[in-house]
């Protein structure tokens, strides 16, 4: 019998937590801030937007959103960042992607102070990552890793497969398994015999973007099995697990929605309230 693993109990415990640091901050004369920028009229970063500001709302963090047109330059956005990068109020700086296809992202990832990137995709962010001396963690494999250590889920020792090779949750997530001491393994669209990989997993986590890529012969009896994907189809939200089949076969599973998806934004809240305290010299 498998064990659900609810990502809106976790994160709501991750807020709650967050919540109180903010809270303890503030009676110290400091303020938690978080600058959201979205560029255009994309609908899902607009939700994914919204909802980042109802959480900052809920756990006393101040939330200020600058939505630009779609029209705006390179240098009109590298200058608002600037000028947060500089605002002792702001001490977390998210810029929603995509960005529109004029501007360069990678610019705009460098041009954040890496002690403000609470999505940790700076460079200086990423390679602290890869030699496990970091701050930050992009806040989807931080939050797989939250509900990891809730459940109690041992993870030195074991064999981990990691689906998918994204600088936002696949190589994170495989570098975080690493330091906790899992045998890791990436798998990715090139993988030869990527069914008897999974096979030998005792932690799976799929986040290849495919709706029910990994089918129950693909995982190990007892497995544990972390479903990252988000896949609308015929406008239901699918995972990258066929969760009816794989349910059988994993003694703990994550659900979609409701599993990781939550955690994205818990951990948001949290790197900000880490930012908070770095920036401030606070433990």
């Amino acid at each position: 019998m498998y064990k659900l693993i609810d990502g809106k109990v976790i994160s709501a415990a991750v807020k709650e937590r967050v919540k109180a640091e903010v809270a303890t901050l503030k009676e110290q004369g400091i303020t938690t801030g978080l600058a959201v920028i979205i560029v255009g009229e994309d609908p899902a970063s607009k939700v994914y937007v919204n909802n980042k500001k109802k959480a900052c709302e809920a756990l006393g963090i101040i939330s200020e959103e600058y939505a630009l047109l779609e029209t705006t330059t390179q240098e009109e956005l590298l200058s608002l960042i600037d000028t947060l990068n500089k605002k002792e109020s702001i001490n977390g700086i998210l810029c929603q992607l995509p960005l529109p296809k004029h501007l360069d992202e990678t610019a705009v990832i460098n041009a954040i102070l890496p002690e403000k990137d609470v999505d940790a995709f700076h460079p200086i962010n990423v390679g602290k990552i890869m030699q496990g001396d970091f701050d930050f963690v992009p806040c989807t494999p931080a939050g797989v890793m939250e509900m990891l250590a809730f459940e109690g889920i041992e993870i030195a020792g074991k064999t981990c497969v990691v689906i998918g090779r994204s600088n936002i949750v696949g190589k994170p997530m495989a570098m975080l398994l690493l330091h906790k001491n899992g045998t890791v393994t990436i798998c990715h669209s090139r993988t030869k015999n990527l069914k008897e990989v999974c096979q030998n997993a005792d932690i799976l986590v799929a986040a290849v973007g495919r709706p029910n890529f990994v089918t129950a012969d693909m995982v190990k009896e007892g497995a544990v099995v972390i479903d990252v994907g988000i896949n609308r189809v015929d406008g239901k939200l699918i995972g990258d697990v066929n969760f009816g089949e794989v349910c059988e076969k994993a003694s703990y599973i994550t659900p979609v929605p409701g599993g990781v998806g939550p955690m994205t934004i818990a951990m948001l809240m949290q790197n900000t309230l880490t930012a908070a305290k770095k920036q401030n010299k606070v433990n």
